[in-house]
């Protein structure tokens, strides 16, 4: 069983969403706890270090790193996927590890 961890960045934008769907996604990332390679799919590019699951009626994306040394999963952002709109979470997430907002090593 893998310990979940939380980043600040993630936990700022999960209190940002509406509480049913906020309840759905903290409800996915539990999930994450036995079978995190199992569960989301691993994200390519700039993002390859992470890995993405689906949540809340398939809208929002949780965006992970297992840390397996350490038995971990590091949730790193939440947010919507809008293909083709800045603030879609995979373009969010390409902008937090180019400016160092996050890195991809936690």
């Amino acid at each position: 069983m893998y310990r979940i961890t939380i980043t600040e960045l993630a936990a700022q934008m999960l209190r940002s969403i509406e509480a049913t769907a906020r309840s759905q996604i903290i409800a996915k990332i539990d999930q994450l706890k036995d079978e995190p390679k199992l569960l989301g799919k691993a994200l390519v590019g700039p993002l390859k270090e992470f890995r993405s699951v689906r949540a809340a009626g398939q809208r929002y994306r949780i965006i992970y790193r297992i840390e397996s040394e350490e038995i971990v999963v590091l949730v790193v952002a939440v947010g919507i996927r809008k293909s083709g709109d800045k603030k879609d979470i995979y373009e969010l997430m390409k902008k937090f590890v180019r400016t160092g907002i996050l890195k991809k090593d936690g």
